[in-house]
């Protein structure tokens, strides 16, 4: 599926912004989400997630997980789009909740993620309703998630490895940090003294 969830009933793609998140708090009424939080709920299964802190003036990269290290669900609602001429698009958005106090020095919100003991609960749309699930859209306890500081390699869409998830060294921190600037003063040039008297010349 492609991240970002399109709507069927949008009718130009190509005219509507991509809804990478929804609310927990108003998933139920907004017209892009209500019916995908009833009847096409799923999991998106991950290590963790990234989140970029403000630090020195410049964005640096976290990589947050479980304390535990066991893989997440991350709570997703998926929609499929039909186009004029038959084509299908499947996408998908992730359910935000707010932060805990710990994980709020990152961000103010974060993924719902879904504990395995309620894969099943959250899975199963066959009563069309939401009322059953509602309860599970809320953000990690405090304590129970993790971050560290990754390299930022992982803002280039290129790079895919199993070192954008490992803690960012002290050589790679300052590799990584911004080389200071030289100022060159430039002179001012000399004035250029003139032999028509004042008067001024075109030639």
């Amino acid at each position: 599926m492609r991240w970002g969830l399109l709507p069927a009933w949008v009718k130009d793609p190509r005219k509507f912004t991509l809804l990478i998140n929804a609310r927990a708090e108003t998933v139920r009424e907004k017209p892009a989400f209500r019916n995908a939080i009833r009847r096409r709920r799923c999991l998106i299964p991950a290590d963790g997630y990234y989140e970029w802190q403000v630090f020195e003036r410049r964005k640096r990269p976290h990589f947050i997980r479980r304390r535990d290290g066991v893989p997440i669900g991350l709570a997703g609602l998926a929609e499929t789009w039909i186009g004029p001429n038959g084509e299908e698009l499947d996408t998908v958005a992730i359910v935000t909740a707010p932060a805990s106090a710990d994980l709020a020095a990152l961000h103010h919100r974060v993924p719902v993620t879904i504990g395995a003991d309620d894969f099943e609960r959250w899975l199963d749309c066959g009563d069309d309703t939401a009322e059953t699930v509602m309860a599970l859209l809320k953000g990690p306890d405090e304590g129970e998630f993790v971050w560290h500081e990754v390299s930022t390699r992982v803002n280039r869409v290129a790079n895919d490895d199993a070192q954008l998830i490992l803690p960012i060294t002290a050589e790679e921190r300052e590799a990584e940090a911004p080389k200071p600037v030289k100022k060159v003063s430039q002179r001012k040039p000399a004035p250029v003294r003139s032999n028509d008297g004042g008067q001024g010349s075109l030639f």
